[in-house]
């Protein structure tokens, strides 16, 4: 079963994708912040994907993937966001096996985002 760990800020949007990707059958552990996710990382590696929000307090998402990269962990990462700025599609190239899903999205699109970073498994 895939496991999938997933930060935001927003209560609501963390809910919806959380239930999505519950029903879709993947096994869903959720973070309120990007620092609650690396600690939750940190205490559990064996996640198989990361999906967090760019524009949280205090650690962006672009900081997680980074942070999560630093570590040596492999793991893909979804980065979220709603912002239309163009240099940050070059940041998130930047990072190796991240993809960026614009908001507002639905569940055909966070699965499709799935299926890219890890085909065949949603």
């Amino acid at each position: 079963m895939l496991r999938i760990l997933v930060a935001d800020d927003d209560a609501d949007l963390l809910e919806v994708v959380v239930e999505s990707l519950t029903e879709a059958g993947a096994k869903v552990a959720s973070a309120k912040s990007g620092a609650e996710l690396l600690k939750r990382l940190g205490e559990d590696a064996s996640f198989d994907l990361i999906i967090a929000d760019v524009l949280m307090p205090w650690m962006t998402g672009l900081q997680v993937a980074s942070s999560v990269r630093e570590a040596g962990l492999e793991v893909p990462v979804i980065l979220m966001t709603g912002a239309t700025d163009a240099s940050l599609n070059e940041r998130v190239d930047l990072l190796d096996n991240t993809v960026l899903l614009r908001k507002p999205f639905d569940q055909d699109d966070l699965k499709a985002a799935v299926q890219r970073l890890l085909p065949g498994t949603l």
